[in-house]
């Protein structure tokens, strides 16, 4: 490869520094290794990168555009020997964390924002999962670690669990619907008539879970539990909503609960991780989520 790292350096320091000698200065070489390191790269990538003709050279268009985007490169590598470092004291260099849909991810900001304080080099990334899908994104190795994960996880074991909480669910429809002004409680025969909005799990390797719903009742399927309030409150079916999400839309009318005769069962959901990952990322997320103060706010 022509192009090297070590160049790089050298036009990144002349551009910063003003001169040659500068950048000598600044990287402690002898002027006339900066000199040589210049002319050695034009000769190899056959172009030339600094005019020459003034009183001070300047960089030509191809050495401006050379400089802008090898620095990045210089940037990427010097992030790399920084990552690899604390990848060596124990933490992995990704942490995936699967959040099911019935956790606002907004109640997470604080806790990411505290680890991102500790500048520990891991990088996070957030998959929004739903219903059962987080448990897929474990075991299809998506995620490293899920929040919210419901009920039993697959078959086969290999996860360690702790409780996060429970979640309540009340029946709801917008105002205009014509159970919002039913005889109550509802009873199934009644639901029965008018569609439901369900939440699709997002698993993909793991069959999907269904719950709330009517054999033979009419669904009308949307990718999450924010898109089915949506549709609820836009008169597009009814459904059952986690009572921590149902409390604002009932505040605003946008939604009214109803009483039913068989209401849906409360849902336990778990933290939940492969048993033999010890990185101490993940160990540092687990240690916080030993809060109850914590855990409550995420589910409130």
């Amino acid at each position: 490869m022509r192009l090297t790292l070590d160049a790089l350096t050298v036009l990144d320091a002349i551009d910063r520094r003003g001169s040659f000698a500068a950048a000598a200065d600044e990287l402690h070489r002898v002027p006339s290794a900066i000199t040589y390191a210049v002319q050695k790269l034009e000769e190899e990538l056959g172009v030339l990168l600094f005019d020459r003709s003034g009183h001070r050279a300047q960089l030509t268009e191809a050495g401006r555009e050379l400089l802008r985007e090898g620095r990045h490169l210089l940037h990427a590598a010097t992030e790399l020997e920084a990552r690899v470092r604390r990848v060596a004291t124990g933490y992995e260099v990704e942490l995936r964390i699967a959040v099911v849909d019935l956790v606002p991810l907004d109640r997470l900001f604080p806790l990411l924002d505290e680890f991102y304080r500790k500048s520990s080099g891991t990088r996070l990334k957030i998959l929004t999962e739903v219903y059962g899908g987080a448990w897929d994104a474990l075991a299809s190795d998506r995620a490293d670690l899920a929040i919210g994960a419901p009920g039993e996880g697959p078959a086969g074991g290999g996860y360690s669990t702790r409780p996060l909480g429970t979640v309540s669910f009340v029946f709801m429809a917008a105002p205009a619907h014509p159970l919002a002004s039913a005889p109550e409680p509802l009873a199934p025969e009644e639901i029965l008539k008018h569609r439901s909005v369900a939440a699709a799990d997002s698993s993909r390797a793991l069959a999907p879970r269904t719950a709330g719903l009517l054999s033979g009742q009419d669904v009308f399927t949307v990718p999450d539990m924010h898109a089915k309030i949506e549709a609820q409150r836009a008169g597009l079916g009814v459904g059952y909503v986690p009572k921590h999400l149902a409390r604002a839309e009932e505040d605003a009318g946008l939604l009214v609960v109803r009483q039913v005769v068989e209401p849906k069962p409360d849902i336990p959901l778990f933290i939940a991780w492969r048993t033999g990952d010890q990185g101490k990322a993940l160990q540092w997320f687990l240690e916080r989520l030993e809060d109850p103060a914590l855990r409550a706010r995420l589910l409130v």
